[in-house]
């Protein structure tokens, strides 16, 4: 077995000057399964502890070893001295791709990194496409495969795991092409401490819902497949509850962005007559940054579907609304009235604040409120220490970079996604969108291989190609950049915008599948259009 990597002045430093999570971190007892070990959460009686080989060409072996000898444990690089080692923190877009776009360039002899890439879940979740969770179009596999299934003929380790903190040592003037033993540490939540060359921080960001009371405890964000999955169960429990009887399905949506208008325009297709969708904007229309032409698209098929607009206001606050016990002090017609509106005793209340003169306050009766607005990247700061190494972040929480990616005063820290600042010519912030997190992949791919073989980084450049969104099962709108006042809508921006997102999945066997998948599914459902339309004929 190779030696493990491990070092006592590297433990006493990162003792004294760890990065600590905002909010990321979370106590847990479960297990940490990567697709080759397994690690177990300090608290069990044993732990398994990932040690090298000496196998070439392999990642390594499990051995058992006492607790008391695993609460921190190094992990050992295949080739430790003799290959660059790139951590990667975050499997979303910006993570997945950069390590896929490592694979895929040519290096030089000797100079191929090995790279580790870290994520809290054990898939890869295609965000765009996570609507057509809601409305039964595709399935789990297709929009989130497994870590391990993507990256199997490829040489990059996958961890599942969670960041509990960093210490990188590349401050202190290190130059980013020089060859050093370590840049800096990674401590996992497993224990497992991680030493890098190179950093590529993807982390993302989560839903904010600590703005406004109540939120945090009624209402349901939308970014993860978690999240789909808890807001497909309680539709569905909402569709049995109400099976059969004539109150309406109440689902308020905060937020008109892209993914509030989203959200809304599946929801309403869903629930057709069942139900009643309401959408909550602070601004005065839905979409405000969007291209006229899918914001008109957008109109167009809301009003169809009877989804409510409720512009101008922000909300003030989330309740319970608990309903009227009845009791023996009230008359017979308030005991009357309390039976009526028993039924509402789970309904939540949001009360709004116009945002706009001439608007009053409203009430608004809910089964489920689904919030849309405002996140925060999950990105690690410093605890106090005697000589305090900090990353420079802007007011959101996102990593000050460059236009090379690195951020600033960090040689061998790239950023890229919803953690990095990056701005555009003119200075304004880039938005935290798909097609931005791809473009700069492709970037901290390429620059990673000019940094470590020495050759100039080229500067980040987002190239808009246009904007995207679903609108319903059958139903999407394009605005490409490339052809001024161009909108594909109905069922041909629906084809496009699959087709669009096909060709961007992570690989081409994962495509293939895909592909293969949409086309059946495609012809089977024509096939029960035609039965359906010459059966009524016949009849």
């Amino acid at each position: 077995m190779a030696h493990t990597v491990s070092s006592l002045t590297s433990l006493t430093l990162f003792s004294r000057q760890r990065l600590q999570w905002r909010k990321f971190v979370q106590p847990h007892s479960r297990k940490y399964w990567t697709n080759s070990w397994c690690f177990s959460s300090p608290g069990g009686r044993k732990e398994l502890r990932a040690v090298g080989s000496s196998t070439a060409g392999r990642y390594g072996a499990v051995s058992e070893v006492p607790e008391s000898e695993s609460q921190r444990s190094s992990y050992a690089w295949p080739d430790n001295d003799k290959r660059p080692r790139v951590c990667i923190l975050g499997g979303g877009f910006g993570g997945l791709y950069t390590a896929l776009r490592l694979e895929s360039l040519d290096w030089p002899d000797g100079k191929k990194p090995q790279v580790v890439l870290v994520d809290q879940c054990e898939r890869f979740v295609f965000k765009p496409l996570l609507y057509e969770l809601l409305s039964g179009e595709v399935d789990e596999w297709e929009v989130a495969p497994r870590f391990s299934d993507l990256l199997s003929n490829t040489n990059v380790q996958f961890f599942r795991d969670r960041v509990q903190s960093l210490h990188p040592s590349d401050h202190s003037g290190m130059d980013g092409a020089a060859v050093s033993h370590s840049a800096g540490i990674v401590h996992l939540e497993s224990g497992l401490l991680i030493e890098y060359d190179w950093l590529v921080l993807a982390l993302g960001a989560e839903a904010k819902l600590d703005i406004v009371p109540g939120a945090m405890e009624y209402a349901l964000p939308f970014s993860t497949l978690e999240d789909a999955h808890r807001v497909n169960k309680k539709l569905q429990a909402l569709e049995r509850k109400y099976f059969g009887m004539d109150s309406p399905i109440c689902v308020a949506i905060v937020g008109c962005g892209y993914s509030g208008v989203e959200l809304a325009a599946t929801i309403a297709e869903r629930l057709k007559g069942r139900g009643v969708v309401q959408a909550i904007n602070v601004e005065t229309t839905i979409l405000p940054n969007a291209p006229p032409g899918n914001r008109e698209s957008a109109l167009k098929v809301l009003s169809s579907r009877n989804v409510q607009l409720l512009l101008g206001y922000f909300v003030r606050c989330i309740r319970r609304d608990v309903g009227v016990g009845t009791s023996p002090e009230l008359t017979n017609d308030e005991a009357v009235h309390d039976t009526l509106v028993a039924h509402n005793h789970e309904k939540l209340i949001l009360e709004l604040q116009p945002a706009e003169r001439g608007l009053e306050s409203q009430v608004v009766e809910a089964d489920l409120v689904l919030w849309t607005v405002g996140s925060k990247p999950l990105l690690p700061q410093l605890e106090p220490s005697d000589e305090p190494i900090g990353l420079p972040l802007n007011g959101r929480g996102q990593a000050e970079t460059d236009e090379t990616l690195r951020v600033k005063g960090h040689p061998r820290i790239f950023a890229v996604g919803d953690a990095a600042a990056v701005r555009d010519r003119n200075g304004r912030l880039l938005p935290g969108t798909a097609q931005v997190a791809f473009q700069q992949a492709d970037f901290a791919g390429w620059n990673l291989w000019a940094a470590i073989n020495g050759r100039p980084l080229l500067p980040f450049r987002f190239q808009n190609l246009g904007e995207m969104m679903s609108l319903g099962r059958y139903d999407a709108a394009i605005s490409p950049s490339f052809i001024e006042g161009l909108t594909l809508e109905g069922p041909v921006g629906h084809t496009a915008r699959k087709l669009a997102y096909l060709i961007r999945l992570p690989t081409d066997e994962h495509r293939l599948k895909v592909g293969i998948s949409w086309l059946t599914k495609t012809a089977v459902e024509s096939t029960a259009l035609l039965q359906n339309t010459i059966t009524k004929m016949l009849s």
